[in-house]
């Protein structure tokens, strides 16, 4: 038996004792030591994604921890190996698959979302989307490997060159992440955050961070650029005037990557787009090269993941962590598996 943590409807979250049968063909069990809570789960927790989610759901996509059991036909991974899993299923046979773009599958299975996922004692998965991690890596910074590997992408969607400037609006935790990989890409970079703790964070790693509420964004961009603008900017906020701040502060054929999950039909200033010859870029989840370089980015303490870590908490106080996030400030949360009562297999 495995002790799980579930959401069952909105704003609604309960613990359960839930069966741990041995692991299949194909399949590892695996005990997740740390889980993170995301900006994806709160949208879950407040009830905006019940048409794609099945109640009672397990929810959890950013884990790390280790291999309790392997499955038959499973090769290349034993009991006691430290991993984290690239939380994506593919169909290999539709459009995007063939040509390329497995993430971006038509019939994607993104585990912890449409199908049951790791915050719990035990979980069972298929052994093709495990990611190997160094055993020298601490398993909480672990936990922040596939956020940075949305973060990886991100940059690389936006294709951000050295000496480029970006701007980055929202200073959470994808956000912040986003800064430190693109000022390892050689960008200047600077953190649009309307929240105080969340923007003296960035000023302690390094950025400079300007409060939207108080700060005339556009015209420090100015000011910093020469008058130009920011070559990229990163809108993660998910906020209809984060949209607006990320087009304002563009310099000529500058780009916008559009990060954030809006729920909500945004205004779009297009006459702008059209003026300067704007670039709109989506970018959604990550690739296997992507979690590689990621897992790189975390051992090597490139991605400062010790100071992102802003709160633990035991798996059974889950609702606390959620609304500990719902109310802002903190930037990664974290829930411990491995302090709750031992799963019985």
């Amino acid at each position: 038996m495995t002790l799980a943590v579930r959401y069952t409807a909105a704003r609604t979250l309960d613990t359960a004792t839930l069966k741990s049968p041995p692991p299949g063909p194909g399949e590892v069990e695996l005990a997740p030591a740390y889980v993170g809570v995301c900006g994806t789960d709160l949208h879950i927790f407040h009830g905006d994604m019940d048409a794609r989610v099945a109640t009672p759901a397990v929810l959890g996509h950013e884990m790390s921890g280790r291999v309790v059991r392997v499955g038959p036909d499973v090769e290349g991974w034993r009991p006691g190996d430290a991993v984290t899993v690239m939380p994506l299923r593919w169909d290999a046979t539709c459009p995007a698959c063939l040509d390329g773009h497995r993430h971006l599958c038509h019939h994607l299975d993104f585990v912890g979302i449409d199908s049951p996922g790791a915050m719990r004692q035990r979980w069972t998965v298929d052994a093709s989307v495990l990611v190997r991690l160094p055993d020298s890596l601490p398993l909480d910074r672990a936990a922040l490997v596939e956020p940075t590997a949305v973060a990886v992408h991100d940059v690389g969607r936006a294709a951000v060159r050295d000496g480029e400037r970006v701007v980055v609006i929202g200073g959470g935790p994808v956000g912040m992440l986003i800064a430190v990989v693109a000022r390892d890409a050689g960008a200047d970079v600077r953190v649009v955050e309307p929240g105080a703790r969340r923007r003296t964070l960035a000023g302690e790693l390094g950025f400079t961070a300007w409060d939207p509420g108080a700060d005339d964004v556009p015209g420090l961009v100015r000011g910093w650029t020469g008058g130009a603008g920011a070559d990229i900017a990163f809108e993660v906020s998910g906020a209809a005037a984060g949209v607006d701040t990320a087009v304002d502060v563009l310099a000529v054929r500058g780009r916008l990557c559009l990060v954030a999950i809006h729920a909500h039909r945004r205004e779009v200033d297009l006459h702008r787009f059209f003026w300067r010859e704007l670039t709109l870029v989506g970018a959604r989840l990550y690739d296997r090269s992507d979690f590689e370089r990621a897992v790189r980015l975390v051992a090597e303490g490139v991605v400062p993941a010790a100071r992102l870590i802003t709160r633990v908490v035991p798996l059974v106080e889950a609702p606390a962590a959620f609304e500990a996030l719902e109310a802002g400030g903190d930037v990664k949360i974290l829930l411990d598996c491995t302090g709750t009562e031992e799963a019985v297999a």
